[in-house]
Order: C-alpha cells, then sequence, then structure tokens
C-alpha cells in the first residue's frame, strides 16, 4: 500500500534527500583530493545515506524498478 503524499512524507523525503546530496558532495571532493582511504569513508557515508532514502520509499510502498543487468 503506497503511504499519502502528506507534509509529513514530503519533509521527511527531502531530509533524505538532502543528507544524500551532501554526502555525494562529500565523497565527490574526496575524489578530487585523490585519498584513497577518504574516498572508501565518504563512499560509505554516501552509500548508506542512499539505502536509507530507498528504504524509506520502500517502507512507504514506492516500489523501485530494479535495473536489467546488461548482457
Amino acid at each position: 500500500m503506497i503511504q499519502p503524499m502528506n507534509d509529513q512524507f514530503l519533509l521527511k523525503y527531502r531530509q533524505l534527500l538532502d543528507a544524500e546530496d551532501e554526502a555525494f558532495d562529500e565523497l565527490e571532493h574526496a575524489c578530487e583530493e585523490g585519498d584513497r582511504s577518504h574516498f572508501d569513508e565518504k563512499m560509505a557515508v554516501w552509500q548508506e545515506t542512499l539505502a536509507r532514502k530507498l528504504t524509506f520509499l520502500q517502507q512507504a510502498g514506492i516500489d523501485l524498478p530494479q535495473p536489467v543487468s546488461p548482457r
């Protein structure tokens, strides 16, 4: 069942989007700096924020199609 798109839903989703955006910016900076350990740390943080966003959507009843693997 899909959760209603109300103000609370949109606020929480916006927070998750902002967190993901911030984590990706940090990842991008780490890549530009060329520091592998810093990059790995920021990659883990970005993946965690992305997973939280996707979990939120799934729990709200929004199913995202799985990408098809290239052959």
